[in-house]
């Protein structure tokens, strides 16, 4: 990393107590249908933010190649890691995301989404910089008040995808969202998407030598963690249907008082045999044991 090529990144995230607190106050069948439909984002919530070593990764990306270089060593977060990691692949099909033709207005996917009237929704409605959202509290209010499970859930999952996966508009939930999420029961992949505006937003900031990321901080942290030390291979649970890479991440203490200068001395001094090649959380369903003639 040269100097004169810093970056400035902010990492500015929506404050996520008021999420966790409906989440710990819902029981355990509520929870499993949210688990059955949209994977584990919940254990997004509680994956801190470490602003010090983001500010420090941000130097390293390089946006040429759409990876992160220290030293020697390339590596970027994959679609197959990041579908581990939420816990997806059940419950999606083989089609990622694009934005199609003939979009939706953002007030017929919000009663789609929340089942409520047309007038509901158009006083709701709010313009916020140069696109449409909805506040976070008016959907607070509606996952309190709705006695309908299924749709509290679809709409507390919409809001995970909001404040937490695309925080584009801190306490606000952006339009571009609800089109994502209104195709997920299409079959749809989130997870390209998210990748997507994770390198977007990264290379933007590194090109401008300043900006906020608004990609979803907590999974490429969360990645991050699961390459970048000696970690202790992981046990026989991972074959268990109901091992959570994300939730044995949340569960793991960190160190949470290294400068930002601290962690670029850290990265600048990684050697190969620092890095952890393949997350030990990740089980292959293909192994490519042979090409042509060569093994």
């Amino acid at each position: 990393m040269e100097d004169n090529a810093a970056v400035r990144v902010c990492v500015t995230q929506n404050d996520l107590q008021e999420l966790r607190d409906i989440w710990n106050s819902w029981n355990g069948e509520v929870k499993q249908l949210f688990y059955c439909n949209y994977g584990d984002l919940p254990y997004l919530i509680n994956v801190k933010v470490d602003k010090y070593l983001f500010r420090a990764l941000a130097q390293f990306w390089n946006p040429a190649y759409s990876c992160f270089t220290f030293r020697g060593v390339d590596l970027v977060p994959t679609v197959e890691e990041y579908m581990a990691l939420l816990n997806c692949p059940k419950i999606q099909a083989d089609r990622a995301y694009s934005r199609p033709v003939n979009v939706p207005p953002f007030l017929k996917k919000l009663m789609n989404i929340t089942g409520m009237s047309d007038q509901w929704v158009a006083t709701r409605i709010k313009k916020k910089g140069d696109s449409k959202c909805i506040p976070w509290r008016n959907l607070r209010d509606f996952i309190l008040a709705h006695p309908n499970s299924k749709k509290r859930v679809d709409v507390f999952a919409l809001s995970l995808y909001g404040l937490i996966v695309f925080p584009k508009a801190l306490e606000h939930i952006d339009e571009a969202v609800s089109d994502l999420f209104d195709r997920l029961d299409k079959g749809t992949k989130p997870v390209p998407a998210i990748l997507a505006e994770t390198f977007r937003s990264l290379n933007t900031c590194r090109r401008a030598g300043e900006g906020r990321f608004i990609g979803c901080a907590q999974l490429l942290l969360a990645w991050f963690h699961s390459h970048f030390w000696k970690v202790e291979k992981v046990s026989y649970w991972v074959f268990s249907k109901d091992y959570s890479p994300l939730r044995e991440l949340v569960a793991t203490s960190r160190w949470d008082d290294i400068s930002e200068e601290r962690w670029i001395t850290i990265l600048q001094n990684l050697w190969t045999e620092d890095v952890e090649w393949r997350a030990p959380w990740l089980i292959p369903n293909e192994i490519l044991y042979r090409c042509g003639d060569f093994d």
